[in-house]
């Protein structure tokens, strides 16, 4: 069905994976009008529970491709990083959880696809990267709004200035990368934090998720309105009443997305 990537389900876990390895898997306007029409099926699929998305071969995603990019011009440039940074937040606003499994280069574009994904495990292998102040432009898919929202205002000034790449390890430590696994392990480990995420509550993880990403753009006294509101919500659930009922009877829950 398409071009450049491939879309498959385990179980409730959706898998993107990005299929143009002999350009490092670059985003050129197929991969984002081919990604633009999975996450709308994604967006629409009520069994999904987790979401994780990779790439094929030996890079995540390489960054954009330059080739498509060179000749654009103000008007094509804007259109570009518009429809690219939709893309990013039609991910970033999924209910339920995204985990980017880096298994190589995440540079520029690559970088920004992964920061909107809620988690990030890497690869050993994985480096990551916003070099496009090296080709004349800004990040574009809205990494100068997210990596300092992930890293703090500082490292992300150091890596924007200077777009250098660093590795799977540094990554980890600045707060980047969630987790660091040996490149044969890597999807075993993403689908291993999916599952732990799906075996719980779909409408609580949903909730949680939504008090955290509305939340840290709010004042602290609004925040905590907010998830005062979602806490109560989800007593209007069969899947708390389940809950608590088996921690109760001391039995594994079975919820139901109700």
């Amino acid at each position: 069905m398409y071009q450049t990537i491939r879309y498959e389900k385990q179980e409730n876990i959706g898998i993107i994976t990005i299929d143009r390895p002999e350009a490092l898997n670059a985003l050129n306007s197929t991969v984002i009008l081919e990604l633009i029409d999975v996450i709308g099926q994604v967006e629409q699929d009520g069994e999904l529970r987790a979401l994780i998305i990779t790439g094929e071969g030996r890079s995540f995603v390489a960054g954009a491709d330059i080739g498509e990019q060179c000749p654009m011009d103000l008007t094509a440039g804007r259109n570009w990083g518009r429809r690219g940074s939709a893309l990013m937040r039609r991910i970033e606003k999924l209910e339920i959880p995204t985990i980017a499994a880096v298994n190589g280069f995440a540079l520029g574009g690559g970088c920004e696809l992964a920061m909107a994904c809620d988690i990030i495990v890497a690869s050993e292998k994985a480096k990551f990267g916003q070099p496009e102040v090296t080709l004349g432009i800004t990040p574009g898919f809205s990494g100068s709004q997210r990596l300092p929202r992930r890293v703090g205002v500082a490292k992300a000034k150091e890596l924007i200035f200077s777009g250098k790449m660093i590795k799977a390890d540094e990554a980890e430590r600045i707060g980047l990368v969630n987790a660091v696994f040996a490149p044969e392990e890597l999807m075993n480990g993403a689908l291993e934090m999916a599952r732990s995420f799906t075996k719980n509550a779909p409408i609580a993880v949903k909730y949680s998720k939504a008090c955290i990403d509305r939340g840290m753009q709010m004042d602290i006294d609004d925040a905590i309105a907010l998830e005062n509101e979602l806490f109560g919500m989800c007593y209007a659930t069969a899947d708390q009443k389940e809950g608590m009922t088996a921690f109760l009877e001391k039995r594994p829950a079975k919820f139901e997305n109700k």
